[in-house]
């Protein structure tokens, strides 16, 4: 949002933003208030699939553009999102490599995931199928659902070790899913030495801190969530243009090992920044291994 709101600026647009608080009716009701403003575009992060499929019916025929960012919706005309398989395949092979490397070989694996959402749910098996390339008996002990927020995913993460704590990889959704799952580990007062952290997302400065300072956080499968932003005020002014736009733009991302994000941001106090030149000479993925049609 903020990276939508600096290219907003530098372009001279008005942007309005409103939470959602992942309150699909919230989403509506603040979507339709905006068109009834007579907003030119709208850009939806969509908290729930299905909840939206109306709202964008009724969009179309009213003429609205509307740019979705992260989730499908049936009906859309344009979307800005990554990879989801592709994002946890790939932080499942890096996984798998350092399980090998440092775990004994051994991988069983406690999933915070979120079924709610297809994309969610395309990274959890993303990951395990990438995991399993490199360690073919891989387990997977847990499969949870942590709300995609730090205080569900501990108290589901809690109660799943007190059921069975044979667990040495954590794998999040996103990263408060990631932490949630993390300190459940830490308040039973388990060590790190043999535990792996997979983070997804990347967002502020909390994966960083937690690679820093965390010794099970090895892994963060970044998304760049100042790439996505400056895409989605662009493919919006496009829509708004008249411009044909695919129906996924998509949107890279990249495994992060140990140190690895200090070639794509630097961290000054409470501020973190990208670094453009590297980020945007990654390459997105002509079209994605799976994808929501493929659930």
């Amino acid at each position: 949002i903020k990276r939508m709101q600096d290219r907003a600026d530098e372009l001279g647009i008005e942007l309005e933003v409103r939470d959602a608080n992942l309150d699909v009716a919230r989403q509506i009701s603040a979507a339709e208030d905006f068109m009834a403003q007579g907003v030119d575009v709208l850009i939806l992060t969509p908290v729930n699939e299905e909840g939206v499929v109306q709202f964008l019916r009724r969009a179309s025929a009213e003429g609205m553009p509307v740019v979705l960012e992260g989730n499908p919706v049936e009906g859309m005309t344009t979307m800005v999102a990554i990879c989801d398989y592709d994002t946890g395949y790939n932080a499942g092979v890096a996984a798998g490599e350092y399980a090998r490397d440092n775990l004994g070989g051994t991988a069983r694996v406690m999933n915070v995931g979120l079924p709610l959402l297809s994309a969610t749910v395309l990274r959890s098996q993303g990951f395990m199928d990438g995991l399993r390339t490199v360690i073919p008996d891989a387990t997977l002990v847990h499969d949870l659902d942590g709300g995609g927020n730090p205080d569900r995913s501990l108290e589901v993460a809690s109660a799943a070790l007190a059921q069975d704590a044979d667990i040495n990889i954590i794998y999040g959704i996103n990263d408060s899913s990631a932490q949630g799952g993390l300190q459940a580990w830490k308040a039973s007062g388990r060590s790190q030495d043999e535990l792996l952290v997979v983070g997804t997302g990347g967002e502020g400065l909390g994966f960083i801190n937690a690679m820093q300072t965390e010794p099970s956080w090895r892994i963060e499968a970044a998304m760049f969530p100042e790439k996505v932003g400056f895409t989605v005020l662009d493919a919006a002014v496009s829509l708004f243009q008249g411009a044909e736009l695919p129906e996924h733009i998509v949107s890279p991302t990249a495994p992060l090992i140990g140190d690895e994000w200090q070639q794509f941001y630097s961290v000054e106090g409470d501020v973190r920044t990208i670094d453009w030149e590297t980020v945007n000479a990654l390459e997105a993925p002509a079209r994605c291994m799976k994808t929501a049609a493929d659930l």
